[in-house]
């Protein structure tokens, strides 16, 4: 495989490749701190990708039909911010010097729309891999949308540890039902995690895992040979039915005195170490140092395969007709904001009354089916959820076109695969009940970090769900939904406030949101404003003088704070409702608003069938949170909801007890 220059010189491959191992380790040594092992061990690795296959362009990092790829291995960071320097990406010397320091564009972990060329952040192991799957996913469907003018492969750089992890084989046997063939998994085997010898712990045939799983392996026994390396990439590229796993049998920390040991993984090494190392590589030994031909070698194999790719992408798109133009700027713009025009909602023909789950998935068929960018799916309760889209058609491996995601019993790797999406321009959904959160909580997270337009609908929401019984009765996750930063979380009460939430919801112009929906009927309420769920809380039932008391309820225990306010009312006691749809929102009103809905002077009481700790911000006396900080119990609903106190009878008397 060897490159010529112009002037018909051979470019010295492993000169770049040892350049970068140099660079990293500087960064780690400045830092005094890193991970200097996948450094050394991986450098020949992704030196391959990007100089052989990568399509890219550095100067613009972020053009849509790039190929990407995910550093699902983040602690090797070092390595990725040495190549993207060397390819030529807006990354400055002095930006690698301050690897690890506060507000630099090199990060501890990769970290999205911080550094020029990273596609996603990375960092606990296993969501790389996995939201890999969702950028895979994103492109079948897109590549069958516009007659493959989007055309991109998506690469992942992974370790042991991230095969470890549970998430991985939750998204990779999707990836292999669906036949993911252009997804290519580059696994790094040296045997060796932080801890020690992967034989401690991890000891199953990989290989044989993954043909299991639908896919192709490919082995390349000498993790230095860049050419068994680029030769296995170009064998993945010939599968037109199966995606591709690539082991390459690596040395962690090469070069070092410690090689092959877990002591050289997360530790810096020390100067007589890196000098024995630039000496058997023959690099200078001066901190920082780069050879000047090596950078423009390594540009120039680069540029010369990708010169053209962003113009010919250009000229692809302006064969489109003015309506898939539309769709695809949105798709590679920012915004993600969705100007809801028009929203068909056929209300109840009987009763007032409806499930705001089953408000939820009218509203999903209303609004789904007008938006290519809009997908989504359930973990495997599609009939629970109420969030298929009829006439939508499967994802499956037959039809990349489906607007229906069946993710299995695989909460983790479905919050990932959201994550994936969204970041391939999507504004993706999905569905479990609210208890099984926790199961993808550390993928909101990362939406959390990165922003990304991921809705979450989570439906079950309380202890009324009854004879499923504890394990199924979610307590603690709506404070824990509330606490994480940047996540948009909804209850809404009724019909008319499930309507404002997915108004609200599709008219932010980025960051995930949750909707946590209760599973049973409710009355439509008369007072209920859809336009006023974007305020977070307001006046859903006032006093008809100065009212003694205010009820802040949420959910399905709003129609019971109005019962109770009425009932009240028969015997003199005037109490105002407050419903709550989204707490955060309200706090972020300004003073005069809140000052309004919650007079200070004015005793304040909380109901709601969760967690007493979201309220410490609004009640002072925990007497005043009729709140739930104890498992639930399997039971017919009513008994449930008596037995904890949330029935209209035990509401009145402690409101009314409170209130004396």
């Amino acid at each position: 495989m060897a490159i010529e220059r112009i002037d018909g010189s051979e470019i010295n491959q492993e000169r770049i490749i040892d350049q970068i191992r140099c660079l990293g380790i500087d960064m780690i040594d400045a830092a005094k701190s890193g991970h200097p092992g996948i450094v050394l061990g991986a450098a020949p690795i992704i030196y391959t990708l990007y100089a052989h296959h990568l399509k890219i362009d550095p100067n613009n990092p972020n053009y849509f039909n790039r190929d990407r790829f995910v550093m699902s291995a983040g602690h090797g960071s070092a390595l990725l911010y040495a190549t993207l320097h060397m390819a030529g990406f807006d990354i400055s010397l002095d930006d690698l010097k301050l690897f690890r320091q506060i507000d630099s564009k090199t990060p501890g972990h990769p970290e999205y729309k911080v550094t020029p060329g990273v596609d996603m952040s990375t960092g606990p192991l296993g969501q790389g891999l996995a939201t890999a799957v969702g950028m895979a996913m994103a492109e079948a469907n897109l590549n069958k949308r516009y007659n493959k003018i989007i055309d991109h492969y998506t690469y992942c750089l992974c370790g042991d540890g991230d095969l470890m992890e549970g998430i991985s084989y939750e998204a990779l046997s999707l990836a292999g039902t669906l036949k993911l063939n252009k997804l290519i998994l580059l696994y790094d085997s040296n045997d060796v995690c932080l801890d020690g010898k992967t034989e401690l712990t991890f000891t199953e045939n990989i290989a044989m895992r993954f043909v299991s799983m639908g896919w192709n392996v490919i082995s390349v026994t000498d993790g230095e040979n860049y050419e068994a390396i680029s030769k296995a990439i170009e064998e993945a590229h010939a599968s037109t039915d199966k995606p591709t796993l690539i082991e390459i049998k690596t040395i962690i920390g090469k070069h070092s005195a410690l090689q092959g040991t877990n002591a050289v993984h997360g530790a810096p090494l020390d100067k007589e170490d890196i000098t024995n190392i630039k000496e058997k590589l023959k690099v200078r030994d001066i901190p920082f140092a780069i050879s000047q031909a090596a950078t423009d070698d390594f540009r120039y194999i680069i540029n010369n395969r990708c010169a053209n790719l962003v113009s010919d992408f250009e000229s692809k798109l302006a064969t489109l007709n003015e309506q898939e133009q539309k769709e695809l700027a949105y798709l590679m713009g920012e915004d993600k904001s969705i100007e809801l025009k028009e929203l068909i909602y056929e209300p109840p023909t009987d009763n007032n009354e409806e499930a705001v789950r089953i408000t939820s998935s009218k509203l999903l068929n209303s609004i789904v089916p007008n938006f290519p960018y809009i997908i989504g799916g359930s973990a495997d309760l599609f009939g629970a959820n109420k969030t298929y889209i009829k006439d939508g058609g499967n994802f499956s491996k037959d039809d990349y076109l489906g607007k229906n995601i069946y993710f299995g019993v695989r909460e983790h790797a479905m919050g990932a695969i959201l994550n994936g999406l969204a970041l391939s321009g999507f504004r993706p959904y999905g569905s479990t009940f609210l208890s099984f959160s926790d199961y993808l909580k550390p993928s909101i997270r990362m939406a959390c970090m990165m922003d990304l337009p991921v809705t979450y609908i989570f439906t079950h929401d309380s202890i009324s769900v009854g004879e499923d019984g504890p394990t199924h009765q979610p307590v603690e996750q709506l404070l824990s939904l509330r606490t994480m930063p940047n996540l948009d979380v909804f209850r809404p009460a009724d019909t008319n406030e499930v309507i404002g939430t997915y108004k609200t919801i599709l008219e932010k112009k980025s960051g995930p949101a949750a909707i946590c929906l209760s599973r049973n009927v409710l009355p439509i309420l008369e007072t209920a404003k859809a336009n006023e769920v974007e305020r977070g809380g307001y006046i859903i039932f006032d006093s008809v003088k100065k009212p003694e008391g205010i009820v802040i309820a949420t959910g399905e225990e709003v129609s019971l704070a109005i019962e109770v306010a009425k009932r009240l009312r028969t015997k003199g006691i005037e109490i105002r409702v407050v419903s709550m749809p989204n707490l955060q929102r309200f706090l972020n009103q300004d003073d005069e608003y809140i000052e309004s809905v919650l007079p200070v002077e004015v005793r304040k009481i909380v109901v709601e069938a969760a967690s007493s700790f979201s309220w410490h911000s609004l009640i002072f006396n925990s007497k005043y949170l009729i709140t739930l900080d104890e498992f639930g119990a399997s039971g017919k609903k009513a008994d449930v909801q008596k037995k904890y106190g949330f029935d209209v009878d035990s509401l009145e008397e402690k409101i009314e007890n409170l209130l004396k």
